[in-house]
């Protein structure tokens, strides 16, 4: 019930063309009705009694009579249609901008596949059972409403024993009805699953295609594609065997009728006409009830998809603004870390935590894998909340202020370039609106990428491909980095911007990044610690703690964790192929 009043929710908005599409479904079942009343006055009149004047007069009532319904059908059909539709669009509205509002841990712990699942399949769902099942279920109740009226109407005796046999006919509607909802449930999550390999595979093919593993994805394929099968075809077998055993009990049903009916015609207690009239309005009764069946099946198949829509919908956010939030004041002084730890799940990322960091500064964080170096710069823009401690920036607490202004001051750049299948343009422009076209152009040049756009068949229009396929690496992270300049954010986190590029790509790819770092507080994650040997400040962290902090001189000197990291990696004379590009002191 929770799930039905929900759904409504969505539709109250437009409950002035619900009305009105009720009022038409209405008219239009009282018609029908009438189309079976009109059967004792043409068996009566013109065929025992022979009246001409009727003759004339019922043929020409009859086409009125279906002009009339069929002008109300559609009128009832396309706005019960609007309703729907503009109901599940909003709801697929609502649905896509609460994923947005989701923190990056949801979609740590959350397949691809199956939030493409709850978009698609499941609004596609709930889509067919407004559109189409609901509409059908409130055209044929009216229907069936209006028909009753027209046999008790006719026989009160006859309606009766007809009455008696008529939820016979509705046990199917009522025995398979739960079973399709968790069947529709299962199919869904399949389905899922089912969309999460298609991803996985198709993102993956260059891995799939290298390890020969070609005939094991689809083995693994047909595997979940025959489970979507099985319960897809446990669906279809309820529908189809839940219209003809209604049909089948309403027939025994009507038999009955025929018998008692005849019975009384034969001795006079009724005419031929008053009992083929009773008798139309119960066939005609009896379509829309089998109707019912199936359109039960798509609704139920709906309400299922709307319970896994609705569970996504109250999943709350686990990074969100706090009560009374602030908006953040331009950076000025520092950026402190006070006493931070975070716990993912049942694991301890980060320990305690201290450090401040100076406005202009830039700020190398290196350590061994699994450190927490990514983990520590995540919280800085609250992808993830810190568990323990806080981060203040010029004594804001960020936790307090609100997420929008936070993360309006921060640039990101991270090894691993996030491009859309849009233009240059467009993905250089990504996340600052009102831009200048001499903004732009200078962002391209700063990044110095302006030189490869303009060689490029559309220049800035020319559109990327999926992931920025159509470019190089180097080029892709240029244009990261332009989108970055232009954002203009004082506050800046280079993740190992720069570790999956070859040595030439590396080159053009650092003179811009020492573009981007000129004048802003800056975090730079690296793997290859000649890139960072001209930082301000170095800080170690293993094991989640900091264990030394320091200029590249100082920490060599010291002979601890980072001069071990260090002689590990130039260990082997020309191991970097001799090549040191440091950033450059900004």
């Amino acid at each position: 019930m929770q799930t039905y009043l929900r759904l409504l929710r969505f539709i109250r908005p437009y409950w002035v063309k619900l009305l009105l599409a009720t009022l038409f479904m209405s008219v239009g079942a009282l018609l029908t009705a009438a189309i079976a009343f009109m059967i004792k006055p043409v068996l009566d009149d013109i065929f025992f009694k022979k009246n001409e004047a009727m003759l004339h007069l019922l043929p020409l009532a009859v086409v009125g009579l279906y002009l009339a319904k069929g002008v109300f059908g559609y009128l009832d059909s396309y706005l019960m249609n609007w309703v729907g539709q503009r109901a599940v669009a909003n709801l697929r509205d609502t649905l896509y901008n609460h994923l947005q509002g989701l923190s990056l841990s949801f979609f740590n712990k959350t397949s691809t596949g199956e939030i493409i699942s709850h978009v698609i399949n499941d609004i596609n769902q709930m889509q067919n059972a407004l559109s189409g099942s609901f509409t059908a279920l409130a055209k044929d109740s009216l229907t069936v409403a209006a028909l009753t009226g027209l046999i008790f109407w006719r026989d009160w005796k006859l309606a009766a024993i007809s009455i008696i046999v008529l939820p016979a006919a509705f046990y199917p509607i009522i025995k398979f009805g739960k079973r399709t909802r968790k069947l529709s449930g299962s199919t869904q999550d399949a389905v899922g699953v089912l969309s999460t390999q298609l991803h996985e595979t198709v993102a993956g093919q260059r891995i799939v295609k290298a390890f020969g593993m070609e005939g094991h994805e689809q083995g693994r394929f047909h595997d979940k594609n025959e489970r979507v099968f099985r319960l897809t075809m446990r669906q279809l077998a309820i529908r189809a065997i839940t219209s003809p055993l209604a049909e089948f009990m309403g027939g025994i049903g009507i038999a009955v009728i025929i018998w008692y009916g005849g019975s009384a015609v034969i001795r006079g207690e009724s005419t031929p006409g008053t009992f083929f009239s009773f008798l139309a309005g119960l066939l005609m009764l009896y379509e829309p009830i089998k109707k019912l069946s199936n359109t039960n099946v798509g609704i139920q198949q709906g309400v299922g998809a709307a319970e896994r829509v609705f569970r996504l919908l109250d999943t709350p956010s686990e990074v969100a603004d706090a009560p009374g939030a602030t908006v953040l004041p331009p950076v000025q002084e520092e950026i402190a870390f006070e006493n931070v730890s975070f716990r993912y799940d049942d694991d301890l990322v980060l320990r305690s935590i201290n450090l401040r960091v100076r406005v202009g500064e830039v700020l190398a964080i290196v350590g061994t894998s699994g450190g927490g170096k990514t983990t520590l710069v995540n919280l800085i823009p609250r992808f993830y909340d810190c568990t323990g401690g806080r981060i203040a920036i010029d004594g804001h607490d960020i936790a307090q202020v609100t997420l929008a202004s936070l993360r309006a001051q921060i640039g990101i750049v991270t090894q691993q370039t996030i491009l859309f299948n849009d233009s240059v343009r467009n993905n250089i422009a990504y996340g600052r609106r009102g831009h200048t076209e001499a903004e732009l152009m200078a962002a391209a040049k700063a990044a110095y990428a302006l030189d490869f756009i303009s060689a490029l068949p559309q220049g800035f229009e020319t559109m990327v491909g999926e992931g920025g396929v159509r470019l190089s690496g180097g080029q892709q992270q240029r244009l990261c980095i332009a989108r970055a300049l232009l954002k203009n954010a004082p506050i800046l986190i280079l993740d190992e911007a720069t570790s999956s590029l070859d040595t030439e790509s590396e080159r053009e790819v650092q003179h811009a990044l020492d573009n981007l770092m000129a004048g802003r507080t800056t975090f730079v994650i690296a793997h290859r610690l000649s890139t960072i040997v001209h930082a301000d400040r170095i800080v170690v962290l293993s094991g989640g703690r900091i264990v030394e902090q320091g200029r590249h001189d100082e920490l060599l000197a010291k002979g601890g964790d980072y001069a071990r990291l260090y002689e590990l990696q130039f260990a082997e004379k020309g191991k970097e192929g001799g090549r040191v590009i440091p950033f450059a002191k900004a």
